[in-house]
């Protein structure tokens, strides 16, 4: 068995600390990362005094509590820039977006996900009408809850799902799978008809249709998803909005081969 890589101890807390403030979505105090991530108050300070001299973490001197600096940003909007895949998927994702109206995600599995299965958005397109959950590029969220995530894990993240198998899965409304002998069974049927719905099992009111990019392998490395109201997806024009993003997806991985 091949030995593991030694942690470096420092920079596996720094990184802690900048997943956790990106998990929370707000600002934190000293106290609130300590607590959260069990460590001490002095090792926090002096992680966070290194990181903001970095430029990847700000304090707010109004309250001392801290979030996530502009260096993070514009590393982000460098990889975002030279990524071949948001790149080529873009002009599809607002072609689509524009013809329903409805936001579009692109996203990728987050690989560095704990506990459960996740993944990254990495694009969004906004809607042209108003959608109460609309999650920011760059943000981690639940694959078992969501179209972009089953799809993920559907088409290309069987080795991925295996690590995960019998973890708790969270449950957000009274329609999130958490058993995953289901999701298991979702995966499948999935595969079969080649698109993944999230029928609100993230948040009442909301429905997500999702499809797989593919590359040069039979594995996905991206999903496209078009979300909105139930009321709005869940119309008659459902069936056209799931040939249109099946359509736009196999556009998008004829381009990238």
């Amino acid at each position: 068995m091949a030995k593991e890589p030694e942690l470096i101890h420092s920079v596996d807390r720094a990184l802690d600390i900048l997943l956790l403030l990106q998990q929370e979505g707000k600002e934190m105090g000293v106290t609130q990362i300590s607590t959260a991530l069990g460590m001490y108050k002095s090792t926090v300070y002096r992680t966070l005094h290194t990181l903001e001299h970095k430029g990847f973490v700000q304090q707010n001197t109004d309250n001392g509590k801290y979030w996530l600096g502009i260096k993070l940003y514009s590393l982000g909007m460098l990889i975002r820039e030279k990524s071949h895949l948001t790149s080529v998927a873009y002009p599809y994702a607002k072609e689509l977006s524009e013809k329903f109206r409805e936001v579009v995600h692109l996203s990728v599995l987050d690989q560095g996900a704990e506990h459960y299965p996740k993944h990254i958005i990495i694009d969004k397109i906004e809607s042209q009408q108003v959608l109460s959950l609309t999650p920011p590029i760059g943000s981690s969220a639940p694959c078992h809850c969501s179209a972009v995530g089953k799809c993920l894990l559907a088409f290309g993240g069987k080795r991925y799902a295996e690590k995960f198998v019998g973890s708790a899965l969270p449950q957000y409304t009274n329609k999130t799978i958490v058993q995953w002998d289901e999701l298991l069974s979702e995966l499948a049927s999935i595969r079969q008809q080649g698109y993944a719905v999230d029928d609100e099992e993230l948040e009442l009111g909301l429905t997500c249709i999702a499809a797989p990019i593919f590359r040069d392998s039979h594995e996905a490395i991206a999903a496209l998803s078009l979300s909105g109201p139930t009321s709005r997806i869940r119309s008659d024009r459902f069936n056209e909005m799931v040939t249109e993003i099946i359509r736009i997806t196999q556009n998008i991985s004829r381009q990238l081969r």
